[in-house]
């Protein structure tokens, strides 16, 4: 049977867990439909997400239909927890993003089509909720393809649209506007189906036409465009028949195994379970397995999703999804085997927010420590932080929500009730120029047993930190190797004022050990130590000489204001430092778009409902981080501050015995 892991994708309140049931309902998986607000359904199996109504965590469920098994991955449509988007997107084969006939597109959606188009995922639209007041059809597929794609290509029409009664008919091949506008679309892509459409359109027969359509949705060129509502399941017949015919089914490669940790979660007894997508090869039980940068374990059991509930089996293959057991230090993003050395990309942007969690008990800090841990081995973007000077625990955040979350979730499966601090900016440093430094071994006051020389320099944004040799490979034990750039990479998260630097190029232009004796290793021998120890002394005089510069981020908004609010706005937004556009005026309200500083969208969503008599509405994203002129903020360091040389030394170079 062909196989299809395929993501289900919307605005928060778009209906996609709805839409997840639905599908399950229509191919038998499940014998009764569960809903969302009553927390039955499938997907959405944490206690918070059935008391929220919410998806917070990405949920597999599995079913067949035909010759055809899906995979499907229900993802969050709350922006503060895009992150587990972003980890379902690396594993998929096809997606459904799915769009409320009544709202139309909104931010989120479109936030999400774009990380769609870079990543080239084929992807079909649903739109939902015909069957509600104020669904519209015209003005849904003119906002899909003014603000989504234009190259789509409704599947059928609706009649009864915003009644219970609404139904989706589909067009087929007596359809001839249908057949023409297809024809029309696809002969974009095809310069064999635009020769024989010049020659004589009424030649392209429909079945040629329905081929053509699959090949270009396959090749994300095309989106299909399906509606029906996921409440009364009108239309979901239709789109599980695209699903079959116009998505790609996973790709079987045969070779080393290689895959990707999307999802970690833990079983009754505290043990790791790791959701692994495999992309070729295969991964056995029983067997230890390479997975993250050098980490190698046995698998104890695997699971595998395979048209039904996850069945045991001896055997995860190419294209196939399953939980697995044994990876003990296994992290979300891990790879599997041959993949072991990359890193997994990311698609959107990263945390703009941080805060401080306080335990209400100082008794409870380190079962605080414990629990945020390993909400960050599920979420390594919290990106937790320990601050050992002032003992402080610090986690990053998309927005209040997810903070709420956080908590609620270290009270209810942790046992620890916690308290925050008021919620800060994320800001980060840029390279201005270019510097260098180095530290020789016995020269100085260097008291460690080695050379460091690096170079630091601005690297293209979004490019991450790259990390590169100038001396000759062998020079230097692989260990001492990988301690440097681990540790310019941890150093890196904190740069001149204390933001994190993460776009930069870093050369290792010096080196130098103490090898052992023949007889093996002595204290008078180099360490991988010396090396942790140095390398912040490098890389932060290296910035200096660099000089960085710090830069706020700044989302875009849009908003929609009842004209006799638009003054009381736009004051507003000046005292926020948003710079707008000229206000446009349309029939029913004024649109105010423009950017602000992300840390003051809080403020802006806040007091909106009052300067607008709650008729205001707002969507926003990240743009771009600015420079910040005059004075900048500092953050404060939760290292040893290599920035202060007496300092840094005296808090490390304890234990260090003299050359």
């Amino acid at each position: 049977m062909r196989l299809l892991n395929l993501g289900i994708l919307a605005h928060v309140d778009a209906g996609k867990t709805s839409l997840t049931e639905r599908l399950l309902f229509a191919a038998g998986a499940i014998s009764r439909l569960g809903r969302v607000d009553d927390g039955s359904t499938q997907t959405d199996s944490l206690a918070l997400e059935q008391e929220r109504g919410i998806t917070i965590k990405a949920g597999v469920v599995s079913f067949a239909v035909a010759d055809l098994k899906v995979n499907l991955i229900d993802t969050p449509g709350h922006p503060d927890f895009i992150a587990e988007v972003e980890r379902a997107l690396g594993v998929l084969d096809g997606a459904v993003l799915v769009i409320s006939a009544v709202e139309g597109v909104q931010a989120q959606t479109r936030v999400l089509m774009r990380a769609l188009q870079r990543l080239r995922i084929p992807t079909a639209f649903f739109v939902n909720k015909i069957d509600r007041s104020g669904a519209a059809y015209d003005r849904t597929l003119a906002d899909i393809a003014a603000r989504l794609s234009p190259a789509i290509v409704a599947m059928g029409n609706v009649q009864d649209l915003g009644t219970r009664r609404a139904r989706s008919v589909p067009f087929g091949p007596g359809d001839t506007a249908f057949a023409t506008n297809l024809a029309d679309l696809l002969a974009l892509g095809d310069d064999a189906l635009l020769a024989a459409f010049v020659a004589d359109s009424r030649a392209l027969s429909y079945p040629r036409l329905r081929s053509a359509l699959a090949a270009q949705t396959r090749q994300a060129l095309v989106h299909p465009v399906y509606f029906g509502s996921a409440i009364t399941g009108a239309g979901v017949d239709r789109l599980i028949g695209g699903l079959a015919d116009l998505l790609p089914a996973a790709a079987a490669s045969s070779g080393s195994a290689a895959g990707r940790v999307f999802k970690v979660e833990r079983g009754p007894a505290g043990e790791k379970i790791a959701y692994v997508r495999m992309f070729a090869g295969a991964v056995r039980a029983r067997e230890h397995l390479r997975y993250g940068p050098d980490k190698v374990a046995k698998i104890t059991a695997v699971r595998v999703f395979d048209g039904g509930p996850p069945r045991p089996a001896e055997s995860v293959l190419a294209g196939q999804i399953a939980k697995v057991w044994g990876l003990t230090d296994v992290r979300v993003g891990d790879s599997i085997g041959a993949a072991g050395a990359t890193e997994p990309r990311h698609y959107f942007d990263p945390p703009t927010l941080e805060t401080v969690v306080v335990p209400a008990r100082a008794a409870d800090r380190p079962a605080l420590h414990a629990a945020l841990t390993q909400l960050a081995e599920q979420d390594p973007l919290i990106n937790l932080r320990q601050d050992d000077v002032r003992q402080e625990l610090l986690v990053s955040l998309y927005g209040e929500v997810q903070k709420e979350v956080i908590q609620a979730s270290l009270a209810g499966d942790y046992g620890v009730d916690v308290g925050f601090r008021e919620t800060t900016t994320i800001c980060i440093e840029r390279l201005a120029g270019h510097g260098a430094a180095v530290e020789y071994m016995g020269s100085g006051d260097n008291p460690f047993k080695a050379t460091v020389g690096l170079r630091v320099g601005p690297a293209p944004e979004r490019s991450g930190v790259e990390f590169r040799l100038e001396i000759e490979r062998g020079s230097l034990p692989a260990s001492f190797l990988k301690a440097v750039e681990e540790t310019v990479r941890r150093t890196l998260a904190e740069g001149l004022c204390g933001w994190p630097v993460p776009d930069c190029v870093v050369t290792m232009t010096h080196s130098g050990y103490v090898p052992p004796p023949p007889h093996g290793w002595s204290k008078y021998s180099s360490s991988a130590g010396d090396f942790r120890l140095l390398t912040p002394l490098v890389v932060m005089t290296a910035l200096a000489r660099a000089r960085t510069l710090v830069c706020e981020p700044l989302s875009t908004f849009r908003l929609e204001v009842p004209h006799g609010s638009l003054s009381l706005v736009l004051a507003v937004l000046g005292r926020l430092g948003a710079v707008s556009q000229s206000p446009s005026v349309q029939r029913s309200a004024s649109l105010v778009e423009g950017e602000i500083p992300a840390g003051r969208l809080g403020e802006l969503r806040h007091q909106l409902p009052g300067l607008t008599g709650g008729e205001g509405l707002l969507e926003s994203e990240f743009a771009r981080y600015r420079q910040l002129r005059g004075v900048v903020p500092v953050r404060r360091r939760t290292d040893h501050n290599p920035l202060r040389r007496e300092e840094y030394l005296l808090h490390v170079q304890r234990g260090v015995p003299a050359l």
